[in-house]
This record gives structure tokens, C-alpha cells and sequence, in this order.
């Protein structure tokens, strides 16, 4: 049996050989497999890296996206594929070395649709702040009741894994990735997954590690990005559950803080119910930030910031999807 394992790409040079590494400790056979690196045409030394990488492994190969997004990415390797699995990676995370091995095998065993594992958070150069942001990528009031990120104890239906491990027929039965999607466009596809009847599962055996954003203003700009592609996903696709409630959550609690504001010409009590609002908000961030100081000595400091910046730039990002939206309605697109 061949295995395709398609990586978007862009920019990697600092994560690009630790992520290449792990694949390479992989226990599958490199007769068996191919590895397609679709780039979007990086402007640093990724390429480079990974030229030197192809000299020594002819499996790995390196395709150009010039489209530069991630769902066209994977319409480019999935068409080039020559796999009867198809396993989608990313370059910021990395891998033990069964883990295409036991997805392949329980892709078989539980005849599922598509399959992942649990999902766990950590950084490359750990800091008292790179810790304090990799524990509220993990954390519950941080990213909510996600299963791939709480994790599991026996192999169990889900909406959503992250990347993916498909046979190569559920693309020609459900339909390649929407390339109008920048973001979303794993749950996209497996929500789409779902509605055809197919079957998500995410089992214990293995995980892989992420590795999360360092600094504030990047987890800033990518949650931003995460919370404005949640609006315009659901306007693509027309379809609500293209996306889970907990997705929007941060957009409430933004909305929550700027409405009554909005509306205190009318009556200056409206002040109260955005005072109200921060009021809870942050009585509970102080409560959940210091039983994680307890219990994990990290900087509350840096805990505070972490958590603030995650749900204000996602809320925020969710906003601007809405005049996005507007905007685009306007324009009749």
C-alpha cells in the first residue's frame, strides 16, 4: 500500500528540520510513502533546507502553491498524490515515530472516513512566557472543551480531528478542500464529511505535538485570523455548522464589552452591563490564572497577558469578519 503525507508550507525555517526529522524517525517503510512539501513560494530558507533534505530522501518532494493558501495546498498534493492514504501534517508540529503506522492501521480497523489523535501544545524555546502561552493553548477557559485538544481514553466519533488521515476515495466522494477558505478549512471539510454521512474518529494511541506561536503579537495576529475566517466561513459555506458554538464565544464576550457602550447615549445603565461583563470576565481569568500558578509555578503575569490576547483577538477578528461580511454583501460577492 502507498501513503501520500502532504504539508503545507510557508516560511518554515525555524520549525522546517525538527518537523522534517520527525518524519523521517517514522517507522513506515520510505519505499512505501511519499512526502509532498507544497510551498507557498517562502521567501526565507525553507526552500533551501528542503532541497538539501531531497538529496538525501528521494520520497520527499517540493511543490509550488502560488496561491499560497493551505486548502489550495492540499488540492495541489492531493491531485499529485499517488497514495491510496492520504495524510495531511503541518510543518508546526511534530510527530512520534508511529505515527503514520497506527493512523493508517486504525484508518482500516474502525473503516473510518477520516482519523486523527489528540493534539498537544508545547514551544520550541520555552520561557516563562512561551509556557504561560503554551498552558492556555491547552487550557479549557483557553480553547474550550475541544476533544482533540482535552484529549480522550478510547477511540470514539468526533466532528473534527486535526489534519487528517483519509483514504484517497473520500476526496472523490465528498469533494476536495475549499479553496476560499484561508482558515477553517479542516473542520470545513470534515463538517462536510459528517452531513454525507461519513465517519471522524479520533483515537487514544498516539499524539502529536504543536508547536505554538512565542510572542503576543503572534498569537494576536493568528487568533485574529482564526476568529475573522470563523464569520466568513459560515457566509462560504452557508452552512452554521460548518463551525462548533465554542468558535463564537469569544465574539460574545467582545460584543458583550462594546454593545452596552454603544448604546449608553440611550441610557448611561447600559455602562453597567459592559462593567458587569469585564467584571466577570476577569474575576474568573484571575481564578483560573491562579490555581495554574499553584499548581504549575508559571508567571500569572504572563498568564493573564496570554489569556487576554487569545480571547480579545479572536473576538475582535470575529468582529471584522462581520463588516467583512457586510462588505461583501454590499459588493454582491
Amino acid at each position: 500500500m502507498k501513503l501520500s503525507v502532504i504539508c503545507p508550507i510557508y516560511n518554515e525555517e525555524k520549525y522546517i528540520v525538527p518537523f522534517l526529522d520527525s518524519v523521517l524517525q517514522q517507522d513506515f517503510s520510505h519505499d512505501d510513502m511519499e512526502v509532498l512539501l507544497v510551498d507557498g513560494m517562502s521567501r526565507d530558507r525553507t526552500r533551501q533546507v528542503i532541497s538539501q533534505y531531497i538529496a538525501k530522501y528521494p520520497f520527499l518532494r517540493l511543490l509550488d502553491n502560488p496561491e499560497r493558501t493551505a486548502p489550495c495546498a492540499m488540492n495541489v498534493g492531493i491531485k499529485e498524490a499517488k497514495g491510496e492514504v492520504i495524510i495531511r501534517l503541518d510543518a508546526h508540529a511534530l510527530y512520534p515515530f508511529n505515527y503514520f503506522s497506527t493512523l493508517v492501521t486504525r484508518l482500516y480497523q474502525l473503516n473510518a472516513d477520516n482519523i486523527g489523535c489528540v493534539l498537544n501544545t508545547d514551544v520550541l524555546n520555552k520561557t516563562p512566557k512561551t509556557l504561560a502561552i503554551r498552558e492556555v493553548l491547552s487550557n479549557r477557559f483557553g480553547v474550550g472543551n475541544s476533544s482533540f485538544r482535552t484529549g480522550v481514553t478510547s477511540a470514539c466519533e468526533v466532528d473534527t480531528v486535526p489534519f487528517g488521515c483519509w483514504r484517497r476515495e473520500v476526496f472523490q466522494k465528498y469533494g476536495f478542500y475549499d479553496k476560499r477558505l484561508v482558515r477553517n478549512q479542516d473542520i470545513e471539510l470534515n463538517k462536510r464529511i459528517k452531513r454525507g454521512g461519513g465517519h471522524i474518529f479520533i483515537i487514544p494511541d498516539i499524539s502529536c505535538t504543536y508547536l505554538a506561536r512565542e510572542t503576543f503579537k503572534a498569537l494576536a495576529k493568528n487568533n485574529y485570523g482564526n476568529g475573522k475566517w470563523n464569520i466568513l466561513t459560515v457566509y462560504y459555506t452557508k452552512y452554521f455548522s460548518s463551525l462548533s458554538v465554542r468558535h463564537f464565544i469569544p465574539l460574545a464576550f467582545v460584543l458583550s464589552l462594546l454593545l452596552p457602550v454603544v448604546l449608553m447615549p440611550i441610557n448611561l445603565w447600559f455602562g453597567v452591563l459592559s462593567l458587569m461583563s469585564l467584571g466577570a470576565y476577569l474575576v474568573t481569568l484571575g481564578g483560573v490564572s491562579f490555581t495554574i500558578w499553584k499548581t504549575k509555578r508559571l508567571n500569572v503575569f504572563y498568564l493573564l497577558m496570554s489569556f487576554l490576547t487569545l480571547h480579545l483577538s479572536y473576538g475582535w477578528g470575529s468582529l471584522m469578519g462581520i463588516f467583512k461580511v457586510v462588505g461583501l454583501k454590499i459588493q454582491g460577492k
